[in-house]
């Protein structure tokens, strides 16, 4: 019985069958709108070519904008629903608008509806959480399943997950696009597979997935002091001890006198606000260098001297979805040697030297290199969710989580539009400008978890003198 409600705690089949749809869906609009606007503009030669490019960068930007912007009413509420009442409103809600605003491109192919249909989609979708109400509950419910000790390596398992599915959903997207349609409904059958992807992971979340730690009456059913008692008798620390120890090590000493404790209770607080402060500033950073290389790299690529076509830019989208293999590999071998900073670092790093090198890529075989050297490149934001998580209480992870998400969402709405039009402005003398701002900027972010590593490294010490002093 404890092994099946295990497996019902998991949330892998959700973030696997959501990001097969979100693949599916992805490849649907995009040929879905560029033969819209092929149809639409119907002059010949170069001046066609153009204008379709531009109507289909125009949908984007509206599309994004809406799909970035509208979350921002909903999924501070939906996070806060989501820690006072159930764990899987953050989860649910989300996918519940997947389902239904994808519907619309089903629509827009059977009944030929104008695109701009899908503005509407993108804001219902937005309303009902999105990505930053739905990622920020699947990091919850992870960390919740987790100890502290094995955080980092569960949710880059999650990222794994999101990664393998993304790389088959793209793989295989093309070919359901081309081979299963009809000459007047193409992309029927791939939007369709979609919604039954969503269909799916809805129904799992409501009927199948279990909160970890949930029992009868809810999450969190036990008391504290029953926990510890069980904890206890099987030789393992409970909450309230974990509670403890997280106490003493903000504090950075072990526990003393109530008098002391008392004395320094107050700069207990202080510390663990700038250290969450620090990670935001990092994670915020580094998001920013990642998404902006990551929205300019379809342009880069299609350009000369690289001029790819769509058989190259699949396997290029695949090599990036390798990514989160070699980097689950990484956290799975270096954690155990490794501080959660330290593997920050690594990430970075790895990050801002390939994207430095992709800036020059001039022939393909550089492009790959530049991806190789890339390998480590997803570890920091998991890295930085797993320790923010260490810092603050259970009941409060999907609160957290989401603000968190609405800052890096926020984020990627401003870097879009600025990194396109830094693209535009730098286009004709260096077209990698982009790349190399990515590199400064990423490398920034090292500096906030230098500090972090810098004020952790101060406490042991501490600690292991007063047990000296205590001896």
């Amino acid at each position: 019985m404890a092994c099946v409600l295990a497996w019902r705690s998991w949330v892998e089949p959700v973030v696997a069958g959501a990001q097969l749809a979100s693949s599916f869906y992805d490849t649907g609009l995009l040929m879905v709108v560029k033969n819209y606007y092929n149809t639409s503009n119907s002059s010949a030669a170069e001046s066609a070519k153009d204008a379709q490019q531009k109507a289909i960068s125009n949908f984007y930007i509206i599309y994004n904008l809406l799909f970035g912007l509208c979350p921002l009413l909903s999924a501070y509420a939906l996070g806060w629903l989501g820690d006072r009442r159930h764990r899987k409103i953050t989860i649910c809600v989300p996918l519940l608008g997947y389902l239904v605003s994808r519907l619309f491109l089903l629509l827009v192919i059977l009944l030929e509806w104008p695109i701009e249909v899908m503005y509407g989609s993108a804001a219902l979708n937005g309303l009902t959480g999105a990505f930053t109400t739905y990622w920020a509950g699947i990091m919850a419910l992870g960390s919740l399943g987790s100890t502290e000790r094995g955080r980092s390596l569960r949710l880059i398992v999650i990222e794994l997950t999101y990664g393998v599915a993304g790389f088959v959903g793209s793989m295989a997207s093309g070919h359901l696009f081309i081979n299963f349609s009809a000459n007047y409904h193409q992309g029927t059958v791939l939007v369709s597979c979609s919604l039954a992807c969503y269909l799916f992971c809805l129904m799992y979340s409501i009927f199948v997935l279990k909160v970890p730690g949930a029992g009868d009456g809810g999450y969190g059913s036990k008391s504290s002091n029953q926990a510890d008692g069980e904890a206890s008798r099987n030789g393992i620390r409970g909450p309230q001890h974990e509670k403890t120890e997280r106490t003493r090590l903000l504090e950075g000493c072990p526990e003393r006198t109530s008098s002391s404790s008392q004395t320094e209770r107050p700069s207990m607080v202080t510390p663990s606000k700038v250290i969450i402060a620090l990670f935001f500033i990092s994670a915020i950073l580094y998001n920013l260098a990642v998404l902006g290389s990551v929205d300019v790299l379809p342009f880069f690529l299609i350009k000369d001297p690289l001029n790819w076509g769509p058989v190259y830019i699949g396997y290029g989208n695949a090599a990036g979805y390798v990514i989160f293999v070699t980097s689950f590999l990484g956290v799975f071998f270096f954690s155990k040697y490794l501080r959660d900073t330290t593997l920050i670092m690594i990430g970075v790093v790895s990050f801002s030297a390939g994207i430095l090198i992709m800036a020059f890529a001039r022939w393909t075989f550089i492009f790959y290199i530049a991806r190789g050297v890339m390998l480590f490149s997803l570890i920091p934001l998991p890295i930085i969710r797993s320790s923010i998580s260490k810092q603050v209480e259970g009941s409060s992870y999907g609160k957290v989580f989401v603000i968190l998400q609405l800052v890096l969402t926020i984020t990627a709405v401003v870097t879009s539009t600025v990194y396109n039009k830094i693209y535009q402005a730098t286009l004709d003398w260096f077209s990698g400008f982009c790349f190399v701002l990515s590199c400064v900027i990423s490398t920034l972010s090292i500096i906030p978890i230098s500090v972090i590593a810098f004020k952790q490294s101060l406490r042991p010490t501490a600690c292991t003198i007063s047990e000296d002093q205590a001896a």
